[in-house]
């Protein structure tokens, strides 16, 4: 059975960092791209980061602040976080697709974070 299970959102001071961990089974880490969606209130679902086999990548607002890494002996990936701003206020999902370009197959249930004083 797929599962994607996230954690580590919170709340979290404009500036500050978190770093969110996806850990994934039913599948390994060789065989999907785990991309990192968002959504904020009241709009659509918004890509972060993905990375696969062969790739890495950042959508506009994520370069230079978040980075993305897996661990592969434990099936986690991670999102680490920087200088976090009121605009990085979502629930943040992790995905499973056959590669990066491709809609996701599977969801995890999400993680709240909120930027905020």
């Amino acid at each position: 059975q797929v599962q994607l299970v996230e954690s580590g959102g919170g709340l979290v001071q404009p500036g500050g960092s978190l770093r969110l961990s996806c850990i994934v089974s039913g599948f390994t880490l060789d065989d999907y791209a785990i991309n990192w969606l968002r959504q904020a209130p009241g709009k659509a679902h918004d890509g972060v980061s993905c990375i696969s086999e062969r790739v890495t990548y950042y959508t506009g607002s994520a370069k230079g602040r978040f980075t993305i890494s897996r661990d592969k002996a434990k099936n986690t990936v991670y999102l680490q976080m920087n200088s976090l701003t009121r605009d990085d206020t979502a629930v943040y999902y992790c995905t499973a697709a056959p590669d990066c370009q491709t809609r996701p197959s599977y969801w995890g249930q999400g993680t709240q974070v909120t930027v905020s004083t």
